[in-house]
């Protein structure tokens, strides 16, 4: 629930009325402000406004006029209000909101009406911005969406974002085995997507602010330095060796698959450490889904690889024969344990259809590429501090960070108690 006042807080004579949103998230008020566009006198407003029964035929209309201009501006507020978020609404977004009101968005000849054609318009404008990982995922979304389509024998129309709509492709989604987290996501970019939509003047529906999508708490699989002691001591084949080293490095440099299979000696320079005087080695690249410039110092675990390989970094592979080897570099160090996480794993016999299914397997067959990044955030925490940490994850907020490793509040306080 959402109300709208406004206010005359100037000293001048005349000035801008002053609107007032107020509303109520999580039993939590809020209260925002900014100033419209529409002028009035400071005696008008404190003698007139609300005077009934005028006389005086100007005051009378000037009334008529304020009221009217002051509805319209009230209804625009509070209709964007329910089209948005929450979490978004602030200072910023009100501001943005006033403003469409007197310069509203004007529609782009030609675009579709249609989410699926949409998809393609909002990758088109947002190219040079978006990784192509993110691209590959929202065609990932328009493959599922296309598919609800044919089985709804329907075209979902972006003003037919709403609820009913969230419950009829969320069901289809359950329906066929998706991971509910991958549902939430689907739906996140599909709000995505119908926002970009309004900004360039299509209609959308008044309750897509309300249509929520909560991931679920899944379990954070990671390599302890135990078990990484096991795979360093464990004797490979030239290819299994190969994809061993880059498990090793991706657990001490915490990095993405996208980014350190491009390692090379050439991104290592060193420099001098003003603490102990000696040389230390860094490497500097820039990460491939974010196109952020990293710096980041080498460990001593991965020193003792390049020197291995005579200051060589190991031969790169493809994602998906690293995925196949390491999956079996950890099973030949008996890395056996069983671990609640999830799989992928055929829906029916011969169907060729893949599902991660949540339960309880041996550790090494739950390992992914993915594995190496958590593995150096999870076994560092509490060592390095966390702000390092962050910057060498990526992580833009230590609560994004400790959600990654799985600190719950009450990991976090009993911790604390080893200082008290």
């Amino acid at each position: 629930m959402a109300t709208v006042n406004f206010l005359y807080r100037s000293t001048k004579d005349k000035a801008f009325l002053h609107l007032r949103l107020l509303h109520r998230d999580n039993n939590i008020d809020y209260v925002i402000g900014s100033n419209t566009k529409l002028e009035v006198t400071k005696v008008y407003w404190s003698k007139h406004h609300t005077s009934k029964r005028q006389r005086d035929i100007e005051i009378a209309n000037k009334q008529i006029e304020v009221k009217s201009e002051l509805n319209k501006i009230e209804n625009h507020v509070l209709k964007n209000f329910h089209k948005t978020e929450s979490s978004s609404i602030d200072k910023k977004w009100l501001q943005n909101t006033i403003e469409d009101y007197y310069n509203p968005p004007q529609l782009t000849d030609g675009l579709p009406k249609e989410l699926l054609a949409y998809i393609d318009v909002y990758i088109d404008f947002k190219r040079l911005e978006l990784a192509d990982s993110t691209i590959t995922k929202f065609n990932g979304v328009k493959g599922l969406i296309s598919r609800f389509q044919v089985e709804k024998n329907k075209v979902v129309l972006i003003s037919e974002v709403n609820l009913k709509f969230k419950k009829e492709f969320e069901d289809y989604c359950f329906e066929k085995k998706y991971a509910p987290n991958t549902v939430a996501r689907a739906i996140r970019f599909i709000k995505t997507f119908c926002r970009h939509a309004y900004s360039n003047g299509l209609e959308v529906s008044y309750q897509l602010g309300n249509i929520k999508s909560k991931n679920v708490k899944t379990e954070k699989v990671y390599l302890t330095r135990e078990e990484l002691e096991e795979i360093e001591n464990t004797d490979y084949n030239e290819h299994l060796d190969n994809a061993k080293d880059w498990l090793i490095i991706s657990c001490y440099t915490g990095q993405r698959v996208s980014d350190f299979m491009r390692f090379t000696k050439d991104m290592i320079r060193y420099e001098m450490n003003k603490t102990d005087g000696k040389m230390k080695p860094l490497i500097e690249f820039t990460q491939k889904k974010t196109s952020k410039i990293m710096t980041v110092p080498l460990h001593n675990k991965v020193i003792e690889i390049l020197e291995k390989r005579n200051g060589n970094f190991p031969s790169s592979v493809s994602d998906q024969k690293y995925n196949k080897h390491i999956k079996i570099v950890c099973r030949d160090a008996k890395i056996n344990s069983l671990t609640k996480g999830s799989k992928n794993l055929e829906t029916e016999e011969g169907s060729k259809i893949y599902r991660k299914v949540p339960g309880t397997y041996p550790k090494w067959e739950l390992v992914t590429s993915h594995i190496g990044r958590r593995s150096f955030a999870s076994n560092f925490y509490g060592e390095i501090p966390t702000t390092y940490l962050t910057y060498i994850t990526g992580h833009s907020t230590e609560v994004m960070f400790l959600n990654y490793i799985g600190k719950s509040n009450k990991d976090k306080a009993m911790e604390m108690t080893n200082f008290f």
